[in-house]
């Protein structure tokens, strides 16, 4: 799908009689594209759980700081976003672009509440490309076939998947996802994630019983991982300092609260 074209055009009618994680995740980071039954669960569980609006704030700041770096410091020209969610004040391809005008950017999500935004997702610097494909992360070779009528996969790409693999439940198929897009692309090649868990030492023993409710209450089911889990995602690459972290402590001051949401970046060697 390139610029211009109409995201939205058969795109199912969202359900908002279930809470659905894109639009409660905006609700959280205070955007408006969500519904009451969205905002009841939200706050249930920010009841429950009272960090989980910093833990999506972290999430989004991560976003911004990962690809600075990456556009800045790394040189980075090419992102692949897997599992988008609703855009919202700097997305992906807007940070990019500033930086390097010439970016291109492929947004990826399966979602149709995210399709029916994605027209948002399609600007771009003159110089530059961003485009849509609708695929699910268990596709890896759909995304792969889509991003590739965009992105030069003969050259490094950053592919991004912050909070996406927690909707993969099974941890072997998680793992194969990320060995099988990380395969396609060269050496100098980055991937970014973001994880939730329910490691004590984040705080995340919340999460177990805020898991269940969403799981109970609203669409898709999610799960949270150890950190052992979530490093074995990054077998095989080279973690950039600080590693494995929480994500509100990635390349931030000493003094950033930790939230139980680990965040990392490594690169293809």
């Amino acid at each position: 799908m390139s610029e211009g074209d109409s995201p939205a055009t058969g795109a199912a009618r969202p359900n908002t009689s279930v809470a659905h994680n894109a639009r409660v995740w905006n609700y959280w980071i205070g955007g408006k594209d969500n519904y009451e039954v969205d905002q009841r669960v939200g706050e249930h569980i920010a009841g429950m759980f009272p960090v989980i609006r910093a833990v999506a704030r972290a999430d989004r700041d991560f976003l911004g700081r990962t690809v600075r770096f990456l556009a800045g410091e790394r040189g980075t020209r090419q992102f692949l976003d897997v599992g988008t969610g609703l855009p919202t004040v700097d997305n992906t391809h807007e940070i990019a672009q500033r930086i390097a005008p010439e970016a291109r950017i492929v947004y990826v999500d399966n979602d149709p509440i995210v399709l029916v935004h994605a027209r948002s997702l399609l600007t771009s610097s003159p110089e530059g490309r961003t485009d849509y494909i609708d695929a699910d992360v268990r596709d890896p070779d759909a995304i792969l076939r889509g991003a590739a009528e965009t992105l030069d996969l003969d050259r490094p790409v950053a592919v991004m998947m912050l909070g996406i693999l927690n909707f993969v439940l099974d941890t072997g198929e998680a793992r194969d996802i990320v060995r099988r897009i990380m395969a396609a692309v060269p050496s100098g090649s980055h991937l970014v994630l973001t994880h939730p868990t329910y490691d004590a030492e984040l705080g995340g023993e919340g999460n177990v019983a805020a898991m269940e409710f969403w799981n109970a209450n609203a669409t898709p089911p999610i799960t949270a991982r150890s950190r052992a889990e979530i490093a074995a995602f990054l077998d095989g690459l080279e973690p950039v300092a600080p590693g494995l972290v929480s994500c509100s402590r990635w390349h931030t001051g000493p003094d950033a609260a930790a939230v139980p949401q680990y965040g990392a970046v490594a690169v293809k060697p």
